[in-house]
């Protein structure tokens, strides 16, 4: 990564802030490209396949063509500026596409029509209406004329629950790609130094015909939704497209119907038009608290430049009053440009002197004012468990460093130090996140780690009660004494709860020890599999002579914990998955037998004919590989998500 060293100048323009997601390889990072080349953001667009995407700068995404780090760039367009976030299409990376969709009002969705709507372009559609983010979806890969836009146009409807409302389509010559038709202003694209430029259709054109067409049920679909369109069309006055263009954006921000876009990424072709809807139909920022200067949306870390947070401003503030210890740059990709001044609404880099957190209101002066209540309430679900531990002694310091960072910057990540034992129990999402993270701790900071085999994180519950136990410690002139019983609370509870009539009148100090002592305990569990949860423990005495300190009325209580529950009085609750799946319709057997031979149990199935559907639950346990062994048996065209039900009893 490398600083520019001239300043970036401040800019009174529209403001759009829009993110891009899909299914992985629907050709979402290669549209990104196309946008900014267009844009005229980069000379060349770089090519996923090539790793040469701007928009992927990290070694890991190079290496697996995938985007791992939502990437942000810049471009104007028709007089309006947008920062542009590309999001990670995979499963494991899901925590990026939420904190993308926490700083946009508008999104483009891509579709594939090799594929269709898949599992993970539901999911991301689903995200984007909890959000009430506005969104354009684009149907990629029609270079390829076998590939059906009437199909693909179909699957939205059907699986979307939402009319399509079509304003370009392609054009094809000797089988390929040649043009794009823009329905709004009637003309034809073609290409003129790689990038897509107007002609004017002659007056017997054949596409004038289709033009008309699908300009009418523009009219139509979004008269709805105007008066004035609606008075035109029904006493047969043409409908200019400035007028439309009203009265689609009107549409746009409904629940009836998404406006599409059509083409190829790849030929860049349907780029332009997409670009243009961007300007029209996306809405701007809104109206901010002038008291607060923004909030962080990103965290990253970068080898050379150390932590750098990506922060949407919400007030106007020049360079001269920017607040002490923060300094703020544009990124692009992997680059910063230093600016004059940062405006409402918009998205930039930001160094502080002070550590940041995801979520955190910064005042303008620059003090913490709270965190965002997106940051606090999204949940994850990290339930692969791994053992980390240094090579090398002198490593731990820096290990541990890293650790700390990697799970600042992502939310979905947990890390349990064990100091006791000199090694660390790294949660994450999926083998894919965790093959990142020991990527990075090596190339980024530096350090040889073993990571010991993956398991799935397990739950731990007590059987039966347990019959109170009494536990004196003494250490110098003080003792501690306690009785304490445990009993198991309901399956749906999965907390740790303290109960006896001897908290009511415990001095706080002494009370802030045993809740730690318990959770501590209860932390670490009894089999080593994972924690112990939904125990109800009850005090039922505690005496301490003299003041005792905490560390030894934690030590007290602890060790009647490890005399009250032992291994034989705990049993193991397992993460049990859902999975959809779509294949081919010749490799159906083949992947519905490999679920089944991993104990799954399929439930919902369908399909067309040609693609076969299919929902099982299975144990996550029985997942480990499931990625590379479906690829082989499908030879690649398998596409599947998961997601997590709950934990079930571990059975044998």
């Amino acid at each position: 990564m490398s600083g520019v060293f001239f300043y970036f100048k401040g800019m009174d323009k529209p403001i759009r802030n829009i993110a891009i997601l899909a299914h992985v390889d629907a050709g979402k990072t290669t549209l990104s490209e196309r946008i900014l080349f267009t844009a005229g953001e980069v000379r060349s667009p770089g090519n996923v396949e090539d790793g040469l995407a701007t928009m992927d700068y990290l070694p890991e995404e190079k290496e697996r063509g995938i985007t791992i780090e939502a990437g942000v760039a810049h471009f104007e367009w028709r007089g309006i500026w947008f920062n542009f976030i590309d999001t990670p299409g995979h499963v494991d990376f899901g925590a990026e596409v939420d904190m993308a969709l926490s700083a946009v009002e508008g999104a483009i969705l891509v579709v594939s029509a090799a594929d269709g709507v898949e599992t993970q372009t539901l999911a991301a559609w689903k995200k984007l209406r909890e959000k009430r983010i506005r969104t354009l979806i684009f149907i990629n890969k029609l270079d390829n004329p076998s590939y059906s836009l009437d199909d693909t146009l179909i699957a939205i409807e059907e699986f979307l629950n939402i009319k399509p409302l079509l304003l370009s389509v392609p054009e094809y010559s000797s089988g390929n790609i040649s043009s794009e038709l823009d329905v709004i202003s009637s003309a034809r694209l073609v290409h003129r130094n790689g990038k897509e430029e107007p002609d004017r259709l002659p007056v017997e054109d054949p596409a004038k015909s289709l033009l008309q067409r699908l300009y009418s049920e523009a009219v139509d679909a979004s008269s709805e939704f105007d008066d004035g369109v609606l008075s035109s069309a029904m006493n047969g006055i043409a409908v200019p497209p400035k007028d439309l263009i009203a009265a689609l954006e009107k549409l746009s921000a409904s629940d009836k119907s998404v406006l599409c876009y059509a083409g190829s990424a790849k030929e860049n072709f349907g780029v332009r038009s997409l670009m243009t809807g961007l300007s029209f139909f996306l809405p701007s920022p809104p109206q901010f608290d002038a008291n607060c200067l923004g909030e962080v949306i990103r965290l990253r870390h970068f080898p050379d430049l150390g932590e750098i947070a990506l922060f949407r401003s919400r007030a106007k503030v020049p360079f001269g009053s920017f607040p002490k210890g923060f300094s703020f740059f544009r990124m692009k990709a992997s680059q910063l440009l230093p600016v004059e001044e940062i405006l409402p609404g918009d998205i930039y880099a930001v160094r502080s002197e002070k550590p940041l957190s995801l979520g955190l209101k910064i005042s303008l002066k620059g003090t913490p004012l709270c965190r965002e209540p997106f940051f606090q309430s999204e949940k994850y679900n990290p339930l692969l468990q791994t053992h980390i531990e240094c090579l090398r002694p002198e490593d731990f310091a820096q290990v541990e460093k890293s650790l700390e960072i990697l799970s600042r910057m992502d939310p979905s990540i947990e890390i349990t130090p064990h100091p006791e034992g000199g090694f660390w129990v790294l949660h994450t999402v999926g083998e894919v996140q965790l093959d990142v993270i020991l990527e990075r701790i090596k190339r980024e900071f530096h350090c040889e780690v073993r990571a010991g085999k993956p398991d799935v994180l397990w739950q731990e519950r007590l059987s039966h009660s347990m019959a109170p136990v009494k536990n004196s410690f003494q250490a110098g002139p003080f003792t501690v004494s306690l009785t304490l019983s445990a009993y198991p609370l309901p399956e749906s509870d999965r907390d740790i709860k303290l109960s006896g009539a001897f908290l009511e009148r415990a001095p706080r100090e002494i009370l802030a020890g045993i809740r730690s002592a318990l959770l501590e305990s209860s932390e670490i569990g009894f089999l080593g599999k994972g924690p112990l949860v939904g125990v109800g423990f009850e005090i039922h005495s505690f005496d301490s002579e003299g003041i005792a300190p905490v560390p030894m009325i934690k030590k007290a209580c602890s060790d009647a914990v490890a005399m009250l529950i032992k291994p034989v009085d705990v049993v193991l609750y397992e993460p049990n998955m859902e999975i959809s799946l779509e294949c081919p319709v010749e490799y159906a057997g083949l992947v519905s037998g490999d679920i089944l031979s991993r104990k799954g149990k399929i439930g919902k199935i369908g399909g067309n004919g040609v693609i076969h559907s299919l929902k099982a639950e299975l144990p996550l346990r029985n997942l480990f590989g499931y990625s590379t062994a479906v690829r082989s048996i499908s030879k690649g065209t398998a596409q599947y998500s998961l997601r997590f039900l709950g934990y079930e009893p571990y059975k044998m």
